[in-house]
């Protein structure tokens, strides 16, 4: 009787998937491939020992040497995405953005935070953005101490150093959407630098399809004596910051806790480094970022984005916060010798080509909704395409899987069209999405319906 079960199971599970699909276009691997192998660990330790250089790079450290502290790093910065710019014809927008805080816990007095931002702006879109972040401060043990050396060789010149390498290989390229490269300050002593960046997206109306925070992407040897070069982990939270009382009681009836559009920004990640990146596995994990720790993805996701924390998956402790002393034999600290840079390279590489695949992707889907209580059948809509976008996009495809499912398992390319129906899919036993893809073959992330997953929602 079980083996008869089984098989009746199986037949019932054919009979759920799609008789016939239209042809969808190939994925330009070619350019994914092209820019990966771009991506130098050469240059990236250049960048970081650049960095390092700078005795500390603590946010209230001083602001007028050319030689110390967050000045001159920032300054250097944006000097070197000028240089970046320069290369490709003046591609990139560069400019300084800050506000002055103070009265906070670990900003007493007034001080100006200033992020150092490059702006590729998109040749189709230019109004939807990807952004990847890096941070420019540093620290020691005490919050507090901006005088004494602060290296932050991993924590972070390793992100910061991706998001500069990320622009030297990307900008040899065009994209439909644009592309931000952010080197944030004031992480370490409360995230402000996210916040005012968050800040200054919505007040211009920024569409944003995702925000790639780098923090820590260097090292390989965690505190546990585990050393191991082929993973990475991405944070990624769950229900919106700020879901509206009525959007939670929709998504309790028809589920999103596990389709934010974080999470599938996430899931698309994942599926880079899996499609594209040799040797990583992409470690996906449900929680806003490490445990009661936070990043400046987290400003983004307040105020409503799609961002995710990419970051190594082993941590040495010995090297993060720490003043540069040897006691017992155990040296602390975050210096040089602590960095893999073919590590960070691969997750600037993991990077890049997710921007470059969002990038010419066309733009999430709007107002996606679904239908199919009662019925056997399962209906997607969704808004078309917006004009600007017509020779860009090639379809849409339609996903679901089973609710248990972390990834996205079953699709069907639908065509240029507004609506599909799956025949004989019950909507009770499934999460769907959809995905508008491009005539190269590149795919927006995966849209839940309804607002829990909208990526553009006001």
């Amino acid at each position: 009787m079980p083996v008869f079960r089984t098989l009746r199971v199986a037949v019932l599970m054919v009979a759920t998937l799609p008789t016939a699909a239209l042809a969808e276009p190939g994925t330009d691997a070619a350019l994914l491939e092209n820019i990966r192998q771009d991506v130098s660990a050469e240059r990236i330790e250049k960048d970081i020992t650049r960095l390092v250089g700078f005795g500390t790079r603590h946010t209230l450290s001083d602001t007028k040497s050319e030689t110390r502290g967050i000045g001159a790093a920032r300054r250097w910065v944006y000097d070197e995405f000028k240089r970046i710019s320069a290369e490709c014809g003046d591609c990139l927008e560069v400019y300084y953005q800050s506000d002055f805080v103070e009265g906070e816990r670990r900003i007493p007095n007034r001080t100006e935070v200033v992020n150092v931002i490059a702006v590729q702006k998109g040749t189709v879109d230019p109004g939807r953005y990807v952004i990847m972040s890096g941070d420019i401060d540093s620290r020691v043990t005490d919050p507090m101490n901006f005088t004494d050396d602060s290296p932050g060789a991993n924590d972070n010149a390793s992100g910061l150093a991706g998001a500069l390498e990320a622009a030297r290989v990307l900008s040899k390229h065009k994209f439909a959407g644009s592309i931000v490269y952010a080197g944030l300050s004031g992480e370490e002593q409360g995230l402000f630098g996210g916040k005012i960046m968050a800040a200054a997206a919505k007040k211009d109306g920024w569409r944003i399809t995702g925000v790639l925070n780098n923090d820590m992407i260097g090292n390989i040897e965690g505190i546990n004596g585990v050393i191991n070069n082929t993973t990475a982990r991405v944070f990624m939270e769950g229900t919106r910051m700020n879901e509206t009382p009525q959007q939670a009681t929709a998504r309790r009836f028809r589920g999103g806790e596990v389709d934010s559009p974080s999470r599938n920004l996430g899931r698309y990640v994942h599926k880079i480094a899996e499609d594209h990146i040799p040797n990583l596995d992409v470690m996906m994990i449900y929680r806003l970022d490490r445990f009661g720790r936070g990043g400046h993805h987290r400003p983004f996701n307040d105020a409503g984005y799609a961002g995710v924390r990419i970051m190594e998956t082993n941590e040495h402790y010995d090297r993060q916060h720490q003043d540069l002393r040897t006691e017992g034999g155990v040296k602390y600290g975050d210096t040089l010798d602590g960095v893999n840079f073919d590590y960070a390279a691969k997750l600037t590489s993991l990077n890049a080509l997710t921007m470059a695949a969002l990038s010419r992707a066309p733009a999430p889907p709007a107002g996606v909704e679904i239908s199919g209580a009662v019925s056997a059948n399962t209906t997607l809509k969704w808004q078309p395409a917006d004009t600007r976008e017509n020779d860009l996009i090639a379809g849409y495809k339609v996903y679901w899987r089973l609710t248990t499912d972390a990834t996205w398992t079953h699709s069907v390319f639908v065509g240029n069209v507004s609506e599909h129906t799956l025949e004989n899919i019950v909507i009770d036993n499934y999460f769907f999405g959809v995905a508008a893809v491009s005539k190269e073959g590149f795919e927006s992330p995966v849209v839940f319906p309804g607002p829990a997953g909208d990526f553009y929602l006001d």
